[in-house]
């Protein structure tokens, strides 16, 4: 969303980017964040880059033809490559990458281009260990677990923690893959009172977040995918619920909502 009341935390779809100690910079999902993004890889020269999806729906790779290093000879972009849907990544890329819906197709973008299948599962790039785990969400949906020097960061977008879905994994599952970790983003895209309407829909209810947070015990917590109507001003109310919550229970994690312009450095 665009206008004045959404100017602090802005209104493009999900991209993320982590920097490794080691150098490397991985991306998390494609949604439209990533075309601002690959100006910045393109003006610091970063010639390699990793990209993991969370899944494919249109939120999450809409970036993906407007990501500029896509357009130079010399850079490498590894994709992780697994299956959709029965497709693989490289299948759903070239299915966007055409007409009627994109001029330009896979095959004629100047970078290296490498769908790679051993960036699932458990794997490492550079300094940073991954783990995976399926989201309470469509088929094939996976969230993160990075690890790096001691420090952890878990990543689960579009996890609906209070229905189960065909691929789910329990509640106490997901408490164990961000127990104690540095920092958690979950989805948090609705309200108590919103949620009576939506079950089913694929993401969570602010009151199961923050009792995931307190029952992993987790040192920060993002709140993402926030609803695409929710004014700056009503972001903030969810937050201070937070806030009050882990006050109340005397928890000393800490809780904000995670703008567009977003890095992590573990």
């Amino acid at each position: 969303m665009s206008g004045q009341q959404y100017n602090r935390y802005g209104g493009d779809t999900t991209c993320f980017e982590i920097q490794a100690d080691s150098g490397e910079t991985v991306i998390i999902d494609a949604g439209s964040g990533i075309r601002r993004l690959g100006k910045l890889l393109v003006q610091k020269r970063i010639k390699t880059c990793y990209l993991l999806l969370t899944h494919t729906h249109w939120d999450h790779i809409l970036g993906l033809p407007f990501f500029h290093p896509l357009l130079y000879s010399g850079t490498t972009v590894h994709i992780q490559n697994r299956t959709f849907g029965g497709l693989t990544t490289k299948q759903v890329v070239d299915r966007i990458l055409r007409m009627p819906f994109f001029p330009v197709e896979l095959k004629d973008f100047n970078a290296d281009i490498r769908f790679d299948s051993s960036l699932n599962n458990c794997f490492s790039i550079g300094s940073l260990d991954i783990e995976m785990i399926p989201t309470s969400h469509s088929p094939d949906s996976m969230g993160y677990r990075f690890t790096e020097n001691g420090r952890t960061f878990v990543f689960l977008t579009d996890n609906e923690l209070g229905y189960a879905h065909g691929q789910s994994k329990t509640f106490e599952e997901y408490i164990l893959f961000a127990k104690d970790a540095d920092v958690l983003f979950h989805d948090a895209e609705y309200t108590d009172d919103e949620y009576l309407n939506k079950t089913g829909w694929g993401h969570s209810r602010l009151s199961d977040v923050l009792e995931l947070s307190a029952k992993a015990k987790v040192g920060q917590l993002g709140l993402i995918h926030i609803n695409q109507d929710r004014t700056d001003d009503q972001v903030d109310g969810m937050v201070d619920q937070c806030r009050r919550f882990f006050s109340d229970n005397c928890l000393s994690t800490t809780c904000y909502a995670v703008p567009a312009e977003f890095e992590i450095f573990l």
